[in-house]
């Protein structure tokens, strides 16, 4: 054995920490998108009737032409992006929906996880993973969207835009757990506590306060996704799910809940998750994300192969219950025709739309406007800009869409 002193230890460690952030960092988007498009095509046998199949493997894969893919990866504090243009229906796999970390995914063995629930309750009790998993478990579908989606589609629209970088910030889930009304019974929460905190086990110690009243209404607490465990980076072992509202309330790796009469006024809810607005007030509070649309074919980067009919699909969300009406242009907003909604239509959750329409090879500009249940319907960006500013920085609902050239080039159109 070679001896080593102690500044080779020091220089080799600081050679493999270095390595590691290296490797560690994020790969631009055009730099994935570079790599994608250099990776050779798979080769399939000119006639697979002649040659016998694969075997059957502990865990499917994809076909290899299949290939969607978050991004931007490599983000330990930010986010990666659904590929809304490559999915079909309205659930999202689990496996691409999308991420928003403030402090990178954690680590956690469910075997050691708790959740505590006191404060103003009159039992304090302490849940493990198996308690949960005991309790009666309810199954439900809904989206989550995180406050900042469209950003970049309200700030600063470019033509090539995707439908995952205008609004890939969402996905809808088939969520297993259990009803966070069930467990307020379990601990007695008394009548004066009018809001909860909620607490995540990531190392920012994520911290929301939310209304008692969303507990007993349909806040979940899940531990299923799609049919399997909760993926680490959705907050596994156990999250907390609050339909309809930003995506940041549904805290991850909850481990635990304290019941108060007032708001705790977190970093979370003041330094963040508040909108700007031109007369330098703030929006707190701004819960519910309001009905949204977006189209998700065709889109930017197709290109149409030819005239003729042409399906737009598309997905709309309500954070207030269910969407009743999306409505399509294809002569950037003149006119509108109503399009199907596919079923099911559920409240706080993807629906599916589409419309059959026939290109004539001139230039056209598609866009989607969604109305929910309330009555309330997708506004423009000119009109959003006029009552939010530029500079708000959360809940981007805008009218949105793709410009299509005479040639069949899609690029994106913002300038609603």
């Amino acid at each position: 054995m070679t001896d080593l002193s102690r500044r080779d230890l020091l220089a080799g460690a600081a050679a493999l920490v270095g390595g590691a952030v290296l490797a560690g960092l994020p790969e631009s988007v055009e730099g994935q998108a570079a790599k994608a498009a250099a990776a050779p095509r798979p080769v399939a046998p000119p006639d697979p009737t002649k040659l016998q199949g694969g075997p059957t493997s502990a865990v499917g894969s994809r076909s290899p032409y299949v290939t969607p893919a978050r991004t931007p990866t490599g983000e330990t504090v930010g986010n990666s992006l659904t590929p809304l243009q490559e999915l079909s229906g309205t659930i999202t796999p689990s496996d691409v929906h999308f991420e928003r970390h403030h402090a990178g995914v954690p680590s956690i063995d469910p075997l050691r996880h708790e959740l505590v629930i006191h404060g103003l309750v009159e039992r304090p009790m302490v849940f493990t993973m198996e308690d949960l998993q005991r309790l009666p478990p309810v199954t439900r579908t809904y989206f989550i969207e995180c406050s900042g989606n469209g950003r970049a589609s309200y700030r600063d629209p470019k033509p090539d835009l995707t439908p995952q970088k205008a609004g890939g910030l969402t996905g809808n889930t088939e969520w297993t757990g259990v009803t966070l009304a069930q467990l307020f019974r379990e601990v007695g929460v008394k009548p004066e506590a009018e809001w909860f905190l909620a607490e995540g086990g990531d190392a920012c110690v994520m911290t929301r306060s939310v209304p008692v009243a969303k507990g007993w209404e349909d806040a979940l607490l899940v531990y299923g996704q799609n049919g399997e465990p909760l993926r680490p980076e959705q907050g596994y072992p156990l999250r907390l799910l609050l339909p309809g509202y930003e995506g940041n309330m549904s805290v991850k790796w909850l481990r635990r809940i304290e019941l108060g009469t007032a708001p705790w006024m977190t970093r979370w809810e003041t330094s963040k998750y508040t909108d700007p607005l031109p007369n330098g007030t703030a929006r707190a509070w701004s819960f519910a994300m309001d009905a949204m649309s977006i189209i998700t074919a065709p889109a930017t980067p197709r290109k149409l192969s030819g005239k003729g009919w042409w399906p737009i699909s598309g997905l709309a969300w309500s954070g207030r219950g269910k969407v009743t009406r999306v409505e399509v242009s294809t002569d950037g907003g003149k006119r509108w025709q109503d399009a199907e909604l596919v079923a099911p239509v559920l409240s706080k959750a993807h629906t599916r739309f589409t419309h059959m329409w026939e290109w004539n090879g001139t230039e056209a500009v598609l866009l989607s406007r969604a109305t929910d249940e309330t009555g309330y319907v997708q506004p423009t960006r000119t009109a959003l800009l006029e009552v939010r500013g530029k500079g708000t920085d959360f809940h981007f609902n805008h009218v949105r869409g793709w410009r299509v050239a005479p040639d069949g080039q899609i690029s994106f159109y913002g300038e609603t």
